[in-house]
């Protein structure tokens, strides 16, 4: 698997980094392949020293993978990580390299581990920062493994006093926590007189993250009154996706360079003459599209796999995954398969062929009428020909989940979920049916999100997905003449509860008078997320890209009667 970095920046800084040239790694390692990943760290080390630098300096747990979970409880795995540590030592003569990694503490009460950042230096281990403040809240779970580093480390290299933080450790300062802590790192480096800090992370995306974090860097730079250097880790690890955007910000605040999100980049700098560079202005919602994607092309490389394939119904959701699987794998590997059964209106059938043909995906068409048919024959003697009700319907959404399992087991192709976060929180989706599936592509995503993502494809793509697509009312077409709103109220209200309670924690009361929306259907709309929690705990993993996703960072119990 070759595809080390090749994206290097070069630039020179004034004023600020004198006489020291430093170069960011973003790179993207691969959870638990320390050949890989201490191959990947070598290679940018040499990069480094080809270009003269002084220091190199790696994200958070470069050697291992961010999050590692555990595999850190494997003493097998452990041991392989003090070999490539070996490694990464050896091959920093003659020059500085700081490396994210996990050590044993040598405690033998509490925690053994630590989450770590080493300065090397001419092969040898200088010293290490163990990062202070181990985050236990949404994503992170960082104290099931590691024992808290007791206070900052500095050290001086080049002539520069030099502070180093790992991510969560800056956050305290920021004030941008679900959680408070009883020491913040940033003030305890306040007398430090530092000319620089550094801040390695694993900082995993979330919509417009990015603007996050820059509010909470700004005050530590105040407090500090040095410049900052941020190296993030980039790539898609199951529902994780790290966007990167490795930077440097001036003691005054400003932003200097940043890398590229979301791809492996080099930046380079030193102390030549540079005056303050605009940096390209960014459409968050370009940037999501960006996200998903890397999230569906780093779940695909990562584990070997090449193909996938789409139940594709010429309604929204499908047509969003589909553009996006073809923009992250590419149209030779994406296969669509559009299944009509007797309530498959004949706009739906032409919308889906439309759609292939922009993408120039392949378009198969495999009706599901007859084994339709025959399901209702057999289960009609055995329910004593009582009516079937919505059996009926989710037969058909079954019968497609069979067939698009079977293209899976016959080709090799992963399917893509293609159900959305509204449908996900209200249990409006069948088990075994349009749950199937590798990976979520759309299960962070809001309906109302999801036509929004579309039609900002749809105006700045030549209108790609066809418009009939984006205008026409949602149906499942399980049943005759069927809409959404046959059951459910319109997604612009379930979206405001699901964004409230779900991503904000609102109580239905507080939601329901800050929205506008009736207070008994906010109660069961609520009612109705935690019913089909069950459904949820057996779906694909979903690319998190809100501040709280179901597959990751939300843990409910599925038998329970809290109401």
């Amino acid at each position: 698997m070759e595809w080390f970095i090749e994206n290097s920046q070069k630039f020179s800084l004034p004023y600020i980094l004198e006489d020291v040239r430093y170069l960011l790694a973003q790179i993207n390692p691969i959870i638990g392949d320390l050949a890989y990943n201490t191959e990947k760290i070598l290679r940018s080390i040499e990069v480094a020293k080809n270009s003269d630098c002084d220091l190199v300096i790696f994200p958070e747990m470069a050697l291992t993978g961010y999050p590692p979970e555990d595999l850190l409880l494997d003493p097998s795995f452990l041991s392989g990580v003090e070999e490539a540590c070996h490694k990464v030592e050896q091959a920093s003569r003659g020059i500085g390299v700081l490396v994210g990694l996990v050590r044993k503490s040598g405690n033998r009460l509490g925690k053994a581990l630590l989450n770590s950042a080493a300065f090397l230096l001419d092969g040898k281990v200088m010293g290490y920062h163990d990062k202070m403040l181990l985050p236990t809240y949404d994503v992170f779970d960082e104290r099931r493994y590691f024992a808290p580093g007791k206070s900052p480390w500095t050290f001086s290299y080049k002539g520069k006093k030099i502070g180093v933080l790992i991510c969560e450790d800056v956050w305290q300062h920021g004030s941008y926590l679900e959680e408070a802590y009883l020491e913040d790192p940033v003030k305890t480096l306040q007398s430090a007189s530092l000319d620089l800090v550094i801040n390695i992370a694993a900082s995993p995306y979330y919509f417009a993250k990015h603007f996050v974090r820059k509010e909470v860097f700004s005050p530590v730079i105040s407090t500090l009154g040095c410049p900052l250097l941020f190296c993030n880790q980039v790539g898609a690890n199951d529902s994780l996706i790290f966007d990167g955007r490795s930077c440097v910000i001036s003691a005054k605040g400003e932003t200097l360079l940043e890398a590229k999100p979301f791809v492996e980049e080099h930046l380079l700098f030193d102390d030549a003459a540079l005056s303050k560079k605009a940096l390209p202005k960014e459409d968050p919602t370009e940037m999501l599209i960006e996200a998903l994607c890397l999230g569906i092309a780093d779940y695909f490389a990562k584990q070997g796999f090449t193909k996938a394939v789409v139940g594709v119904s010429g309604g929204i959701d499908s047509a969003l995954v589909l553009y996006l699987a073809q923009k992250a794998l590419g149209k030779n590997q994406v296969q669509g398969l559009f299944m009509p059964s007797r309530f498959t209106s004949k706009e739906s059938g032409e919308d889906a062929s439309f759609l292939a043909k922009n993408l120039e995906v392949a378009l198969e068409t495999v009706s599901i009428e007859p084994l339709f048919e025959r399901y209702l024959e057999v289960l009609e003697s055995a329910f004593h020909k009582r009516p079937f009700g919505v059996t009926k319907e989710n037969l058909q959404s079954r019968i497609r989940g069979m067939l698009l399992m079977a293209y899976s087991n016959q080709f090799g192709h992963i399917v893509l979920s293609t159900g959305n976060k509204s449908e996900m929180a209200l249990g409006y989706a069948t088990l075994y049916g349009d749950l199937c599936g590798g990976l979520s592509v759309l299960g962070d995503l809001k309906k109302t999100e999801v036509y929004a993502l579309a039609r900002w494809i749809h105006r700045h793509e030549g209108g790609i997905i066809p418009e009939r697509i984006l205008t026409k009312e949602a149906s499942a077409e399980l049943k005759e003449g069927q809409k959404d709103r046959d059951t459910l109220p319109p997604y612009e209200v379930i979206d405001q509860i699901v964004e409230g309670y779900l991503e904000r924690g609102e109580p239905p009361e507080v939601l329901a008078k800050k929205r506008g929306v009736d207070l008994a259907l906010t109660r069961s709309l609520i009612e109705k997320i935690h019913q089909a929690e069950y459904k949820r705990r057996q779906a694909p993993l979903a690319l998190r890209v809100s501040r709280k996703a179901f597959s990751k960072g939300r843990i409910y119990p599925i038998v329970q009667g809290f109401r």
